[in-house]
């Protein structure tokens, strides 16, 4: 059957091709430049400054330009398909097609391989993103509590091999001070309510669980200042949860935490983490838990 019409000028016809041919022209070189200049050009995200969120943004960035791709094609069809088989006077019949095995195939097989590919690069990337170094260069047990965080880098040279730690409160906003370059593993502790540590500027967050020893990892790529929060509806002072992340370079780290082991306030034997449920697994088949 087909779209084409006998009674149709060669103009028209070339008119017709061009149209949805221009629109996949200017879609394509849209998203053809897609980076991490912009906004825009990451599809709302932040921008990313570790090697774990680089992943998870080409994973999101290519599930919008396959969306996009996919919904100008079906809007296409949709709006495309009524226009030009519409009746055009009162002798005329329209091409009637009752059905098309090929479109049928197609529409059924293409939807099954998106997933596919959606599914797959989703586990690939987060793997990625999950992936724990045994030897991570630094460790920080970060503990949230109702209602703020408390950081601890255990073992410290600078404190004779003791924690040092900073912990927030209602009216002060902890700061987390990481090396940039560095692997960094967060492991992630809570003695009451289910929180969720998070950081935007690096796409990457876990849920804080009591009874549960999560732990993520991730690789600062460019010193500065970014927030940190709680994603985690964790109670009426979850607006509290919030924390700022300074990178800096590995100098300037070794001197934050000779500074932290020089004020008593801040040193324990072992790491500050509040209470039962956040040292001892609820059930010991959760060990390991991630």
């Amino acid at each position: 059957m087909g779209w084409w019409h006998p009674e149709r000028s060669r103009a028209q016809r070339r008119l017709r091709r061009a149209i949805p041919f221009a629109g996949f022209v200017v879609l394509a070189a849209a998203l053809s430049g897609c980076s991490t200049d912009s906004q825009w050009e990451r599809f709302g995200m932040p921008e990313i400054k570790s090697e774990q969120g680089e992943h998870i943004l080409q994973l999101w960035q290519g599930a919008w330009v396959a969306a996009l791709i996919t919904g100008v094609v079906t809007w296409a069809l949709i709006i495309g398909v009524p226009i030009w088989f519409r009746r055009r006077s009162d002798d005329e019949v329209p091409v009637q097609t009752r059905y098309n095995l090929p479109i049928e195939i197609f529409y059924t097989v293409f939807p099954v391989i998106m997933v596919i590919a959606f599914f797959s690069h989703t586990v690939r990337v987060q793997n990625l993103a999950l992936e724990l170094d045994e030897n991570p260069d630094v460790i920080v047990e970060v503990v949230g509590q109702k209602w703020q965080w408390t950081f601890n880098y255990p073992e410290t040279e600078a404190a004779d091999g003791k924690n040092v730690f900073v912990s927030g409160t209602g009216d002060n906003i902890p700061t987390l001070v990481i090396p940039v370059d560095k692997t960094i593993e967060f492991q992630l502790y809570s003695p009451d309510v289910i929180h969720n540590f998070g950081i935007p500027a690096f796409a990457m967050r876990m849920d804080v669980v009591p009874g549960n020893d999560n732990a993520y990892q991730v690789k600062p790529t460019e010193t500065g200042t970014y927030a940190g929060k709680c994603y985690e509806l964790c109670g009426a002072y979850h607006s509290r949860m919030l924390f700022t992340v300074e990178v800096v370079t590995e100098a300037e780290y070794e001197a934050y935490l000779e500074q932290l082991a020089a004020n008593p306030d801040n040193v324990s034997d072992e790491p500050v983490k509040g209470g039962l449920y956040s040292e001892n697994l609820i059930n010991h088949d959760e060990e390991g838990h991630e």
